[in-house]
C-alpha cells in the first residue's frame, strides 16, 4: 500500500527532487529501490549515507563513478554527525533551480524481457495515451509484465485498456515459459543483477573484513540460547530503571509542590471565596502538579531508554529472536517492533503495523498492540502498584498482560482467515547511540504529553472539581456504583477518572489522586484499578489511529472487546485476590 501511495505521489505530483538515502555499507541491496525510482523517472539526488561505517568494513565507493553510471548526483554523508549534509542540500537546491540536471540511466533488461517491454510499450502509447501523460510508458509496460494489480486497474479504466491488458498477460506468460519462474521474479532478478553489477563496479575492498566486537556482540545477542536471557534482562532492567528513577523523582517533586499548593491556598483564601479557592487549588493547580509529579517522572526515562534501544540497533535483533514466539499468534518477528513501540505509545505502534506484509497481519498486530500498556499506562502501574504495593506486583501485571496478548492473539489468529508468513528483514549495524538523536526522539515523544495532555489534564481536573463543588459528581458516582463498587470492588468515585481516561490514560491516575488520597486504596483495589486501566478502552488518539489504519468497524470492534475484557478480568481479579490478600 505504501509503495503504491508513494509512486502515485511521485508520478502525479511531480516533486522537484527526491532524496534517495542509500546505505553505503549495503550498496547492492539498496540500489534495487534506486533502480525502481529511476524507472519511474523520478528526479533523484542519491544520498550515500553511512560511508563511515562502510569504511570500517573496508569498503571504498567511487562516488563520481556511481554518479556517472546512474546519471544522478551522488553525495556521501554521515547523517548522524551531519557530515556531507550541507553538500547534499546544495545539490538539491541546484537541481531545483535548474543549475544542475540529471540524465538517469535507462535500465536495460535481458533480450527476452526487452523485446516484450518494447512491444508492450508501443501498444501502451497507442491505446492508453492519456495514462502515458501521468506515468512513463516504459514503466507502465514493465509493471504490466510484473502483473501489478494497481497499474492493471488503471489501464483497464480506459476504453482500449482491455487490449493492452490481454497483450500484457500473453507476454508475461511467454516470459514465464522461457524462464520457468513467475514474471515478477524474472524482472526482479534482472534488477538485482543490474544493482549487483553497479555495486561491484564502484566498490573497492581496501581491507579484508575481520571479526570485530560488533560481530561478536551480534552473535551473542541473536544466539538461540543466550539471546533470550539477554532480551529478558534488558527488558527487566528497563522497567527497574524506570521505576527507581520515576519513583525517586515523583516523591521529590510531590514534596516540593505540596508545600507550594499549601502556600497558594493560604494566599488565595485572603481574597477569594472558599469555592473559588477549591476550584483553583484542587482543580487548576492540582492538575498541573499531578501532571508534573505523577506522569513525567515515568514517561521521560521510558522514552530515553526506548530511544537508546532504537539508536543502538538492538530492536531488530529482538524482533529476530521473537520470530518463533510471534508465529504462535500468526505473526512474525517484525510485529515485535510495534509491540515494543506500544510500551511508549499505542498511536505510533498502530501506525507501525504498516510494516506487516498483509492486511490480515496488520489487523492482527493492531489488535494485540492496543493491549500493550503504553508509557501513560505505565504511569498508573508503576506510580500506583509499584509505588504502594511493590515492584514485583507491578512486573507481574506486565507479565499477565503479555500472556493475555498472546492468548488473544492466538484466538484471533484462528478466527481470521489466512496463513502466517515468514520473516525477511535487514539487520542494521550496531551503533553507539547519538546523544543528540536520543534527546530529539525523547523530546518528540514527550512533547505530545506537554502540549496535548497537559491542557487536557488541567481542564479535566477543573471539570471534576467543578462537578464535586456543585454536587453533580455524587449523582454520577451513584449511577456507576453497581459496576464499579459491586463488581470491581473499587470506590464508586473511581468511575469518574475511568471515563476521563479515554482522553489520556495517565488522566485516570492523576484525576483519581485529585479525588481521593491514593494511600486510602487497599492493595487489591490498586491492582484491580491498574488492571482495568491497562486493558480497557484505548485513548482517543489510539482509537483515531485504529480507525485510520483498519476502518471504523474493526476499530470499534477492538474498542468494545477491550472494554468487555477489562471489566470481566477486573471483577474476576477482585474476587480472587480478595481471598488471598
Amino acid at each position: 500500500m505504501e509503495e503504491i501511495v508513494s509512486r502515485n505521489y511521485i508520478a502525479v505530483e511531480k516533486p522537484d527532487v527526491i532524496i534517495n538515502v542509500v546505505d553505503a555499507s549495503a550498496l547492492e541491496r539498496n540500489l534495487y529501490f534506486t533502480i525502481q525510482l529511476l524507472e519511474l523517472g523520478a528526479p533523484l539526488v542519491l544520498d550515500l549515507n553511512q560511508v563511515d561505517f562502510a569504511a570500517k568494513k573496508g569498503l571504498k565507493i567511487d562516488v563520481e563513478k556511481l554518479s556517472k553510471i546512474l546519471g544522478v548526483p551522488v553525495v556521501p554523508t554521515v547523517a548522524i554527525t551531519g557530515k556531507g549534509v550541507d553538500e547534499l542540500l546544495k545539490k538539491v537546491i541546484a537541481l531545483v533551480e535548474g543549475e544542475a540536471e540529471t540524465r538517469p540511466v535507462e535500465i536495460v533488461y535481458g533480450k527476452e524481457i526487452e523485446e516484450r517491454i518494447r512491444k508492450l510499450e508501443k501498444t501502451v502509447l497507442k491505446r492508453v495515451p492519456q495514462l502515458c501523460k501521468v506515468y512513463p510508458p516504459r514503466w507502465i509496460a514493465v509493471k504490466l509484465l510484473e502483473r501489478d494489480v494497481d497499474v492493471l486497474g488503471k489501464v483497464k479504466n480506459y476504453a482500449k485498456g482491455a487490449e493492452v491488458a490481454d497483450l500484457a498477460e500473453k507476454l508475461a506468460g511467454e516470459l514465464e515459459k522461457i524462464h520457468g519462474e513467475p514474471s515478477t521474479v524474472v524482472i526482479a532478478s534482472e534488477r538485482y543483477a543490474f544493482a549487483s553489477r553497479i555495486a561491484k563496479e564502484v566498490t573497492t575492498v581496501e581491507a579484508p573484513p575481520r571479526i570485530d566486537l560488533e560481530q561478536k556482540l551480534d552473535e551473542v545477542t541473536t544466539h538461540k540460547i543466550f539471546g533470550y536471557p539477554i532480551l529478558a534482562a534488558i527488558t527487566g532492567l528497563i522497567f527497574v530503571l524506570i521505576f527507581i528513577f520515576g519513583n525517586a523523582l515523583s516523591t521529590l517533586l510531590d514534596e516540593a509542590f505540596s508545600v507550594f499548593i499549601s502556600y497558594a491556598e493560604d494566599w488565595l483564601s485572603s481574597f477569594l471565596s472558599p469555592q473559588a479557592v477549591e476550584l483553583v487549588c484542587n482543580g487548576f493547580l492540582v492538575g498541573i502538579v499531578a501532571g508534573i509529579t505523577i506522569a513525567l517522572p515515568y514517561i521521560i526515562p521510558f522514552h530515553i531508554l526506548l530511544a537508546l534501544l532504537e539508536d543502538s540497533g538492538y530492536l531488530p535483533r529482538a524482533a529476530f529472536l521473537m520470530d518463533n514466539l510471534m508465529h504462535k499468534i500468526g505473526l512474525h518477528g517484525k510485529a515485535f517492533i510495534p509491540l515494543i513501540l506500544g510500551y511508549g505509545c499505542n498511536v505510533p505502534a498502530c501506525i507501525g503495523c504498516r510494516i506487516m506484509e498483509t492486511e490480515r497481519e496488520r489487523f492482527l498486530a493492531g489488535f494485540v498492540v492496543v493491549l500493550i500498556p503504553c508509557a501513560a499506562t505505565s504511569v498508573i502501574i508503576l506510580g500506583l502498584v509499584g509505588r504502594y504495593v511493590g515492584l514485583h506486583v507491578a512486573l507481574a501485571l506486565y507479565i499477565f498482560d503479555l500472556l493475555l496478548v498472546f492468548a488473544l492473539g492466538k484466538i484471533m489468529f484462528k478466527a481470521l482467515p489466512g496463513e502466517a508468513v515468514g520473516l525477511i528483514m535487514e539487520m542494521p549495524p550496531y551503533k553507539k547511540p547519538s546523544l543528540r538523536n536520543v534527546l530529539l526522539k525523547t523530546w518528540g515523544r514527550t512533547r505530545d504529553f506537554v502540549y496535548i495532555a497537559f491542557p487536557i489534564i488541567i481542564a479535566g481536573s477543573v471539570v471534576i472539581e467543578s462537578l464535586r463543588v456543585f454536587g453533580v459528581l455524587d449523582m454520577m458516582v451513584t449511577v456507576m456504583s453497581p459496576l464499579i463498587t459491586g463488581w470491581l470492588g473499587l470506590p464508586a468515585v473511581t468511575g469518574i477518572p475511568l471515563i476521563f481516561g479515554i482522553l489520556r490514560k495517565e488522566l485516570t491516575l492523576i484525576l483519581l489522586s485529585s479525588l481521593i488520597p491514593l494511600e486510602s486504596l487497599t492493595p487489591v483495589q490498586m491492582i484491580v484499578f491498574s488492571l482495568v486501566t491497562m486493558i480497557y478502552i484505548p485513548c482517543i488518539a489510539t482509537i483515531a489511529a485504529c480507525i485510520r489504519e483498519f476502518g471504523w468497524r474493526r476499530a470499534f470492534m477492538i474498542t468494545f472487546i477491550d472494554i468487555g475484557l477489562a471489566f470481566l478480568l477486573g471483577g474476576i481479579a477482585y474476587h480472587l485476590l480478595s481471598l488471598f490478600m
